[in-house]
């Protein structure tokens, strides 16, 4: 990914926990490295194609002196969101907010937070086997495109299929989605429990008719294996009624622990029914 740096941009702002700070004032630095693909403005040299540092740099000024913050930490996470969120070529920023004359008794250079965050590309698996199904994954895909900062990007059609491991039960309503969010994958994970719980899920029995089902598949290509939170989600490549709708909109996604696309994994399934 290409990057523009902005460095040490001066400002004179309140931010601190002490009083005295929020009264006197100090000075902070921030710089900002802004990833995003330049190729296009560098073969137009159309600067409408890129980001416009003189405009984003008043921005983060405008952020800096808008607002007291107790915490570097918090003006750092609102320079990085503001950004992310109102400059759609921007798919990554770091953000370091330095505070060279912060109140420490010792002799010092600076003090500074620095961090990094980005766009994420999630797939998503949902299901439902009960009351209007259609419509349940209808309200599903609305929940999820409407929460904080996530937007839908792919939907795959609606698949019925039949019921996994207890099969003594109603067909299935199946999709996929992939989605475009700033939510990290324990964020995101709770937002679609909390989806879950509002549409009224009974987790009564494992695999048991449920009216709304939502599951990771991937964030990214990150590989998560917690206690409550397992990514790439286990069994993809044995599911068939995850595949299907999922190769509709990802087919040459690369699955990041198998190394194999989601074309190639269904294709698998294909063959072993067939031999």
């Amino acid at each position: 990914m290409d990057k523009i740096y902005i460095e040490n941009l001066e400002f004179r702002a309140y931010h601190g926990v002490f009083p005295e700070e929020k009264k006197l004032g100090q000075k902070f630095i921030v710089s900002l490295e802004l990833e995003l693909d330049t190729r296009e403005a560098a073969l137009s040299n159309n600067l409408e194609k890129t980001l416009h540092y003189g405009l984003i740099s008043e921005r983060v000024q405008s952020i800096v002196l808008e607002k007291s913050y107790d915490l570097l930490e918090s003006l750092a996470e609102k320079i990085a969101e503001t950004l992310l969120l109102e400059y759609p070529l921007l798919q990554g920023v770091k953000v370091r907010v330095d505070k060279p004359q912060a109140p420490i008794p010792l002799p010092f250079r600076t003090v500074a937070v620095e961090i990094y965050r980005s766009w994420h590309k999630v797939y998503l698996s949902l299901g439902s086997n009960l009351g209007e199904k259609t419509a349940n994954l209808e309200r599903a895909i609305q929940e999820i495109s409407s929460l904080k900062h996530t937007s839908l990007c792919k939907k795959s059609s609606f698949l019925e299929t039949e019921p996994f491991g207890y099969v003594e039960q109603d067909f299935f309503v199946n999709a996929c989605i992939e989605v475009k969010t700033l939510l990290t994958a324990k964020e995101l994970l709770a937002s679609c429990l909390a989806i879950e719980e509002k549409m009224g899920r009974k987790r009564v029995r494992k695999w048991g008719p449920r009216n709304i089902d939502i599951d990771i598949l991937f964030y990214d290509k990150e590989i998560y294996d917690e206690e409550d939170l397992v990514i790439p989600h286990p069994w993809i490549e044995e599911r068939m009624f995850v595949l299907e709708p999922l190769c509709e909109i990802a087919p040459n996604y690369i699955h990041p622990i198998l190394k194999k696309t989601i074309f190639m994994l269904k294709r698998g399934i294909e063959h072993e029914t067939t031999v």
